[in-house]
């Protein structure tokens, strides 16, 4: 059977991404040939290239139970592997979320975080950090009853002590619909684990696809880094809903509040309306069948506050089948390969817009840059050029009185490199300012305090009032941080436009840096809590702790991470401000050595005056040749990060 488009065009995004790593491995090779690279531009290209290597594509499935989420999952992506990989029957499937990705450096297994872990402030983002609070699970690729024997794990439960229930923030005694969860003997069921993550070397996970399988909508509400982390900074949301059930209620509240909702971003938020082969009545003609998923359709667009273009009648099991089986009509009728086209059309442009821009800046710079270096080079010879083609014909004073000449420039040079090295000291203060702004220990003290004022509030108010201080300071130290990159530009254009006046370096503006990225961010952040919070004004003592302990700790986590991407690009553009002013410095200091070097020994006799100059000429030759050279790696560079060939031969069965 033909690939469907989804898996086709991610095979398509992969190459492409390969592809532009390729074109950045070789303009680094021909920066080492030509002596043009040096520590600072070789990590940014290290560090570019582990972006594209590490790049990720993250596809969440939301859905209450029995939805046919886990079926879904099989039939989009792991059909061609001939079976269920995840595990699908009637009830409930999916406890906990579960991970699906591939990680080389590690063998085929399951991870299991446990559920007494919930009873901790981390995170599972944290968790992550210390692989011996995992359990592992190894099982064999090759042998399908150790995938599903070990898969069947994610579905596990226990029975603990409503206390101890409450404790994971999983039973609320005051609840009634948890009161009706209590076992005869007074126990509660709660999942066996908090996470799972499955290590699987299947070819769509090994390109970097990334599949989260979440657990039933009332598991989302109470683990706060699915609401606040993976869902919103998923590349595409798919929630699930059942022909034969209609949308409930608590579908509508979770689809407006955790994937809807005007917080996150809206694109590659997909509605699908599973198990249609259940309106399939062999005593209906196929007009009726067709009225009838129309309808259902045009409802779920109506409850959802959708177009009926946005729902996605389907039936996944049937879709499955059909793929397995190779029954072309059976998939035709599933209606999967429509939903497939959608993400296609939709997931991989929209990823690869992310990366194509953040992957440009970064190339546009560089080679910037390396063009800045040969044209100050080449201007240099120009000038050594002309000095020892005007000595022709001279005598010997004339030589002397431009070889003192050239003396004075270099001195005077010097002095200029005075003011550089002041300037280089203006700019570690500045510089030193700015992370005292964004710094990522202050910020953790900040938090820290911030939920020491929560756990000690007696009411709703002082936790309202401790959260909006701590969003306010994040705030003033945005704002500040922007102010403080607007004077360190400033001041980087007035020295590149003094070395221009004063010595002929070539006049060019420091890049622009914004800080509204990450104050945007942080705004997403702020605005879930007010959400969050409003839904639980009345919440008892316990739920206060609740929120505390895992809303806060996640939110927090999401904070420091926003920081830490604000230090990493603010660190980069620093560079990327002093790096060319050095490397036109550095090139000056160089030229005016030779250019002194060269009348010397024309004034001593050890050089011929016509040899100097052929052999500057050859040099000068040299230098527009590595031109010419940069300038065809600058269009492969833009014609790798143009287009993705949506032809393109896969090199990998999925």
């Amino acid at each position: 059977m033909a690939e469907s488009k989804l898996a086709h065009q991610f095979a398509a995004y992969s190459e492409w991404r390969k592809a532009l790593m390729n074109t950045v491995q070789d303009y680094r090779q021909w920066l080492n040939e030509q002596e043009l690279n040096d520590a600072q531009i070789d990590q940014r290209l290290q560090q570019l290239l582990e972006r594209l290597r590490e790049d990720k594509l993250n596809v969440a499935f939301v859905a209450e139970y029995s939805r046919g989420k886990s079926e879904l999952i099989n039939a989009v992506f792991f059909a061609d592997y001939g079976q269920r990989l995840l595990p699908s029957s009637a009830g409930r499937t999916t406890m906990c979320p579960t991970e699906l990705l591939y990680d080389p450096a590690k063998p085929a297994c399951l991870q299991l975080l446990p559920i007494e872990t919930r009873a901790s402030d981390a995170t599972t983002t944290e968790y992550k950090r210390y692989p011996e609070e995992w359990r592992v699970i190894e099982f064999k690729i090759d042998d399908s009853d150790s995938m599903i024997e070990a898969f069947k794990e994610v579905s596990t439960t226990k029975s603990v002590s409503p206390e101890e229930a409450e404790r994971y923030g999983l039973f609320d005694r005051n609840n009634p619909e948890d009161a009706l969860n209590l076992n005869a003997n007074g126990t509660v069921d709660v999942p066996c684990w908090r996470y799972a993550v499955i290590n699987f070397p299947h070819p769509l996970l090994e390109q970097g696809l990334v599949i989260l399988d979440t657990p039933g909508l009332n598991a989302i509400g109470t683990e706060p880094e699915l609401t606040l982390n993976m869902l919103p900074n998923a590349h595409a949301v798919l929630f699930i809903l059942a022909a034969d059930t209609g949308v409930t209620k608590s579908e509508i509240d979770v689809w407006r509040q955790y994937i809807s909702g005007t917080r996150w971003k809206q694109k590659g938020r997909l509605a699908v309306l599973n198990k249609i082969d259940g309106l399939w009545d062999e005593l209906k003609d196929s007009q009726s069948i067709e009225d009838e998923i129309k309808k259902q359709v045009q409802t779920s667009a109506e409850l959802l506050g959708l177009d009926a273009g946005q729902i996605f009648p389907i039936s996944a099991q049937k879709g499955l089948l059909a793929k397995v089986n190779g029954d072309a009509a059976l998939l035709q009728r599933s209606r999967l390969p429509e939903l497939e086209k959608a993400l296609s059309d939709e997931l991989i442009p929209s990823k690869k817009q992310i990366v194509q821009e953040s992957t440009q800046s970064e190339i546009d710079d560089l080679l910037g840059n390396s063009s800045l270096i040969l044209d100050s080079r080449l201007q240099g010879l120009s000038e050594q050029l002309d000095e020892l083609k005007g000595l022709r014909g001279k005598n010997e004073d004339v030589v002397e009185h431009m070889m003192n000449k050239v003396k004075v420039d270099k001195e005077n040079f010097e002095k200029g490199l005075q003011r550089f090295q002041a300037l280089r000291s203006v700019f570690s203060q500045q510089t030193n300012r700015l992370f005292s702004l964004l710094g990522m220990e202050a910020l953790r003290e900040q938090v820290t305090t911030t939920r020491n004022k929560m756990i000690a509030a007696t009411f709703t108010k002082n936790i309202r009032s401790a959260m909006d201080e701590f969003f306010a300071d994040l705030k003033t130290r945005m704002q500040s941080s922007e102010t403080q990159i607007e004077e360190i530009k400033k001041m980087m254009d007035a020295m590149y436009e003094k070395f221009n006046q004063d010595h002929g370096l070539r006049k060019s503006d420091a890049p622009s840096f914004s800080m509204l990225r990450y104050q945007k961010e942080l705004a997403k952040l702020e605005r879930a809590y007010k959400e969050q919070f409003n839904t639980t004004l009345n919440m008892i003592t316990n739920e206060k702790m609740t929120l505390t302990s895992k809303f806060f700790e996640t939110l927090a986590t999401r904070v420091i991470h926003v920081y830490e991407i604000a230090n990493r690009d603010v660190e980069n553009w620093l560079k990327a401000v002093i790096a060319p002013m050095e490397s036109q410095v550095r090139e000056h200091q160089l030229q005016l050595k030779r250019r002194l070097e060269s009348i010397k020994r024309i004034y001593k006799a050890t050089d011929t005056l016509e040899d100097r100059i052929g052999e500057l000429e050859s040099i000068e030759s040299g230098i527009r040749q590595q031109l010419a050279d940069l300038e065809n790696l600058r269009r492969q560079m833009y014609a790798a990060l143009a287009s993705v060939q949506d032809d393109a031969p896969l090199t990998q069965a999925a």
